[in-house]
């Protein structure tokens, strides 16, 4: 199974290749010929440090070419690629610490990072208690032959609570089907060109827009996320000649707000195929003002293609491949409990309608295929008929078997082949809804914020004690939708909690304020019973708890 990724390292295409965007809006290319001899060069190079068949090589590089290289280098010696993060917005003490985290987990023989993430590397390595230095990437003289694999492609970081990163352990075989799984659902053709400016450590970017399309040989133009944040109009450009891209929900509702129409002019996007939305539950209104600025060059809102997943199904799970509008409801949260049927309020296709639908909106993320099954089910795991809530759970070759390392999730568990997702959804005509996290997290820009940190940091603000306060990500249709629980009659400090729970979710967050005596219920093990002491105030069942405007 592993050749299949691997065979054009030795069969390159050299009428195809990678354009690298540069810092001054020029492109940079290289063909499969010359990014192959570079990787098998850089093989060569991880050999004579010692590498061997299913060695973990953590890799800590920006996006180029370099990156690139030495990704398939670690490939071709055979070894498992853990791709770190460069430093985004985080300090360096914080980024320090969270990729020490990562180290002590991955524990790789080898870890590689340019000559000015270097210093960061090294703390890292000291605070995880590894010995010796990173070293910068280098390429052998000759090129080494493709060597045998391990049983792993790759560790997949998630992007959880900055303290706890847990390794997700891909297989080839993994990696292997949800690639051709995500080539069919977008009409991926050999000739097609993709486009991406997501960050390599992403799962999404980088089996989705990386993997995919390299391993295919085909035509992948390629930027940095801070190109994106400085010029989004210069990955709207691509897709004149572009057909494929991916990106959560606040990357085109930030397109849509920063792009004048007069950047644009002159293009023709008649020709975009696929434009992917996962990452995090979405909502009408972001892919609503994206469509109505690109309209007038050609985009159609059937090239939208809401999308589910997650790094333990190596990536994609469903995708709506479909050539229609997408869909969105508007559900009763009042019935939003757990093995209950979900009242529909509202619903329309992506169009006039969406004009300001967020909070309480979302959108359908296709319908399974049978190669990835997908069932949702009840607390006690009992399998539930379509339009009820309950959890969902995902099947198939894609289904990821744990956390390297013997690492546990929060919410996300493995057993009989099979990833329990922590994710809240339901069947509704058809398609897979997702409301996002259980209780236990919420994902903020792609990113899952658990609210254990939150809790944390509250209990500081409001200086109660953290055995005195629970969070709970609120299964709703919005992604920040989070309700506090706190054990006191007085509440002085409300303004301030608002405050702090915007900083660390965003400004549109909803927040629900419970106080009263003796609100907090726990599991038998001490654990808070998140989901149930919501579900209790929601039926007006939790004597003597008053909301706090």
């Amino acid at each position: 199974m592993a050749s299949a990724l691997r065979d054009w390292l030795d069969k390159p295409h050299i009428g195809r290749g990678v354009h690298l965007a540069a810092d001054d809006g020029t492109w940079e290319f290289r063909d499969y010929g010359d990014i192959a001899a570079a990787a098998r060069r850089t093989a060569a190079a991880l050999l004579e440090e010692g590498v061997k068949p299913g060695d973990v090589v953590c890799v800590v590089l920006p996006t180029d070419f370099t990156c690139v290289e030495t990704y398939f280098g670690v490939w071709a010696a055979g070894g498992t690629v853990c791709l770190i993060t460069p430093p985004l917005f985080q300090d360096g003490d914080d980024y320090v610490t969270h990729v020490a985290a990562i180290l002590r987990q991955a524990r790789p023989v080898l870890t590689i990072a340019s000559a000015d993430l270097a210093p960061l590397a090294d703390r890292a390595l000291a605070e995880a208690g590894l010995e010796g230095r990173s070293r910068e990437p280098r390429q052998a003289e000759a090129e080494a032959p493709v060597q045998p694999a391990g049983e792993l492609a790759l560790l997949q970081f998630t992007s959880g609570s900055s303290g706890a990163p847990r390794g997700v352990m891909v297989t080839w075989e993994n990696l292997e089907a949800n690639c051709e799984l995500i080539a069919r659902m977008a009409g991926y053709d050999d000739e097609d060109e993709v486009a991406s400016w997501l960050p390599l450590y992403h799962d999404m970017g980088l089996i989705g827009c990386f993997l995919t399309p390299i391993s295919r040989q085909g035509r992948l133009r390629l930027m940095r996320p801070d190109h994106f944040i400085r010029d989004p109009a210069r990955w709207i450009r691509c897709f004149a000649e572009s057909h494929h891209t991916a990106a959560p929900p606040f990357a085109y509702a930030y397109a849509a707000r920063r792009i004048k129409p007069e950047q644009l002019e002159g293009l023709d996007l008649s020709g975009w195929k696929t434009a992917l939305i996962g990452a995090e539950p979405i909502d009408p209104h972001s892919l609503e003002v994206f469509a109505r600025l690109l309209e007038p060059f050609g985009f159609e809102r059937s090239t939208f293609k809401p999308a589910y997943g997650m790094a333990e199904t190596t990536l994609l799970v469903t995708m709506d491949h479909v050539q229609r509008d997408p869909l969105a409801i508007r559900p009763d949260s009042e019935s939003l409990a757990f093995g209950e049927p979900v009242r529909i309020l509202d619903q329309h296709v992506l169009g006039a309608d969406s004009v300001g639908a967020k909070a309480g909106w979302v959108v359908g993320c296709g319908t399974p295929e049978e190669d990835v099954p997908v069932a949702i089910v009840d607390d006690e795991g009992r399998e539930l008929e379509p339009g009820r809530l309950g959890e969902i759970v995902v099947g198939g070759e894609s289904a990821c078997q744990g956390y390297y390392a013997g690492a546990e999730g929060k919410s996300t568990r493995f057993a009989d082949g099979k990833v329990y997702t922590g994710d809240a959804g339901f069947f509704h005509e058809g398609q897979l809804f997702v409301l996002g996290r259980m209780g236990d997290s919420i994902k903020v820009r792609g990113r899952s914020v658990y609210v254990e940190d939150l809790e944390a940091k509250l209990a500081e603000v409001t200086k109660l004690g953290k055995g005195r306060i629970t969070v709970v990500a609120v299964p709703g249709a919005g992604s920040k939708g989070l309700a506090l629980f706190a054990e006191t009659n007085d509440a002085p400090w409300a303004a301030d909690v608002r405050e702090t729970l915007r900083r660390r979710v965003g400004e549109d967050v909803e927040v629900t304020l419970i106080i009263g005596s003796g609100l907090i219920q726990r599991t038998s093990s001490g654990k808070p019973r998140r989901r149930f002491m919501w579900e209790q105030f929601q039926a007006g069942r939790m004597d003597g708890a008053r909301v706090v405007d």
